[in-house]
């Protein structure tokens, strides 16, 4: 990537940065909606903060996941190239076409909506189970106790993974995803070696779940897919396929306890749960900034020029803010009776999430369950004090102390 003049002057996405994330995104909106930056990871790049320009970004033919073009950057900087047989490589969030199409279609099978409707009874099951397992004081941490091990449990289950390894997966998979800390390469080289022996485990004897399926689908023939595919492919179903939902969640009780109105109303009428996940969503998603797309040529992008090997990321909660509603009313109001919220968190284009119907499923079995059987739900601290996700692409809070009542 090309040196910029100025550099001292570049914005930084780091933790002070995310702690105020929103403020921040709306001051860079009114300047323009695509900035220089350098991220958590030292790396720098272009971000884009306006819901057209972010549409743009995500469809735009030379706007590529192939890192070929930022290699020396990418190398500068210590980075782990997301490639076949690297990093969190080799699966079709970190592909293109052919290759991409070729792994969406593996996979697609286990997310239909017959599939994904299948999962309701057990979903279900661990919310209860979860909040069974409350504290009797009255007092507990939402985070460890509920919204973090539920989409770990089903996405755990789904895959086949035993539940003995269910709380390692949960703690190594969310360092995993964030590449600045210190721990993240230990926690991927453990995620992905709890993979291999799954693997194996799996090709001696299959069982009903969806790593077996795909353990069945490399073995059958090897141009479906390869040892490497393989293995990234359940790196990604691991790993981004409960955290996005952990965190959408947190954020969406969060959103709640800070709206004591709005948490009454969906108390009062439950029925609303469903289309105000797609208010959370809009609201604050769990997904600040994409994966990394790269210039493999020199483009234009809302009306700036961005050199070949530009790297290029879009801030989905900055999108999400800058979209005019239908009603016309503020962006950063929460209504959760506002109807068709239209947000960009699953993505847009060929890399649309492929499990958003899995994460939608959880998320109303989660907040429904939870409003009926804690009847009065309390933040036990200052919501501006709560820890925040600080690097990397997710967003999600890591805490959330309260006091609750349960039902009879």
């Amino acid at each position: 990537m090309s040196p910029t003049p100025g550099d001292d002057l570049r914005v930084v996405i780091d933790a002070d940065f995310k702690r105020e994330s929103q403020t921040r995104y709306a001051e860079l909106r009114t300047q323009g909606p695509l900035h220089q930056v350098r991220l958590s990871s030292g790396l720098d790049a272009w971000l884009v903060v306006g819901h057209a320009a972010a549409r743009e970004a995500l469809t735009h033919p030379d706007l590529r996941k192939d890192p070929e073009p930022a290699s020396g950057a990418l190398a500068a900087a210590g980075f782990v190239l997301h490639r076949a047989g690297a990093g969190l490589g080799g699966n079709m969030l970190e592909s293109d076409p052919p290759e991409h199409t070729r792994l969406r279609r593996i996979v697609s099978g286990a997310f239909t909506p017959k599939r994904t409707a299948g999962l309701f009874p057990s979903v279900e099951r661990i919310a209860d189970e979860l909040l069974d397992a409350l504290p009797p004081l009255g007092q507990a941490d939402l985070v460890p106790s509920y919204t973090a091990p539920l989409p770990a449990r089903v996405i755990a289950r789904l895959l086949g993974v035993p539940e003995e390894e269910h709380e390692n997966f949960r703690v190594w998979s969310r360092a995993a995803l964030q590449v600045s800390l210190p721990e993240h390469k230990d926690a991927l080289a453990n995620v992905q070696a709890l993979l291999r022996g799954l693997i194996e485990a799996k090709r001696a004897r299959p069982t009903d779940d969806l790593l077996s399926d795909l353990v069945a689908a490399r073995d059958k023939d090897d141009s479906q897919l390869s040892e490497d595919e393989l293995m990234g492919t359940a790196l990604l179903l691991m790993i981004a396929g409960h955290e996005t939902t952990v965190n959408l969640l947190g954020n969406s009780l969060l959103a709640l306890l800070r709206h004591p109105d709005q948490l009454q109303l969906l108390r009062e009428r439950p029925d609303l749960v469903p289309g105000a996940v797609e208010e959370f969503l809009r609201y604050d998603p769990s997904v600040e900034l994409t994966t990394y797309r790269y210039a493999a040529q020199d483009l234009v992008l809302a009306g700036s020029t961005l050199p070949r090997g530009s790297l290029v990321v879009v801030s989905l909660p900055s999108a999400a803010r800058d979209l005019p509603l239908p009603d016309g009313r503020p962006t950063d109001e929460l209504d959760v009776t506002r109807s068709a919220a239209r947000h960009l968190s699953f993505g847009h284009g060929i890399h649309h999430c492929l499990g958003a119907p899995l994460a939608r499923l959880e998320a109303v079995i989660a907040l429904q369950t939870l409003l009926r059987r804690l009847p009065r739900l309390d933040l036990l601290a200052l919501s501006s004090d709560l820890p925040w996700i600080s690097t990397g692409m997710m967003r999600g809070v890591l805490t959330l102390p309260v006091r609750y009542e349960q039902s009879a």
